[in-house]
């Protein structure tokens, strides 16, 4: 499946998901609400997997990562390490800002379509893994993925037709593919896991430290 083709935005493959979409378009409808398209360009040589949608955040602006907490962390993190223009996701109206662009980055999720309660089903990450093999298939050699969790690890390597046994997630660790890639993991950004010191800025800013090490050492790209 290309990246954010047509079919991508009026996808209704996963029937949980489509029916609650059209009660969210109901109760809100100046909600995007519908399967969020990736942000950044398409051949960028850093891609950012999150989970699926936040209800308030990217189900309601359209874009990831873009109205909630895991956003402010996770823009200002890419603005301090230069892949985003600016730090705020946000503009005055509460929308997403149309003056954040991305630099060598791009951002998707494991699952396009907001999941009730937060929780895509096993079925829905398997269905929705198309788009994502899609999106890994646009990188350039020598690209970096960040997965954002555990399931967005785990939908990566679905994705590649790897094997979870060969690449364990552990927060920090660092897998090198078999298709000449890196595949770097990290503590999903959410309020919960940095209320509870699961996770950091400073652990966040670690691993970004890292991929930005690898990136200029290999002399692939600067951000």
């Amino acid at each position: 499946m290309k990246p954010d083709s047509n079919a991508a935005f009026s996808c209704r493959l996963c029937p949980r998901l489509a029916e609650f979409l059209d009660e969210v378009r109901r109760v809100q409808p100046d909600y995007f609400a519908r399967p969020v398209p990736s942000f950044g360009d398409t051949g960028s040589r850093l891609l950012i997997v999150g989970l699926a949608p936040g209800m308030h955040g990217a189900n309601r602006t359209g874009r990831p990562f873009t109205g909630d907490f895991a956003g402010k962390l996770l823009y200002s993190t890419l603005h301090q390490f230069g892949f985003a223009s600016c730090a705020e996701p946000l503009d005055a109206a509460g929308q997403a800002n149309p003056e954040l662009t991305l630099r060598n980055c791009r951002i998707t999720n494991a699952v396009r379509c907001l999941p009730p309660q937060n929780k895509p089903e096993p079925a829905e990450v398997k269905q929705c893994n198309s788009y994502l093999a899609g999106e890994l298939a646009s990188l350039p050699q020598g690209a970096v993925v960040l997965s954002l969790g555990l399931v967005s690890h785990q939908a990566v390597l679905r994705a590649l037709g790897l094997r979870a046994k060969d690449h364990v997630f552990a927060h920090g660790a660092q897998h090198a593919l078999p298709n000449g890639m890196m595949l770097y993991d990290s503590y999903h950004c959410s309020r919960y896991n940095t209320q509870t010191r699961r996770l950091t800025e400073a652990m966040f800013h670690d691993v970004f430290g890292a991929i930005v090490h690898y990136l200029e050492s290999s002399q692939r790209i600067r951000p």
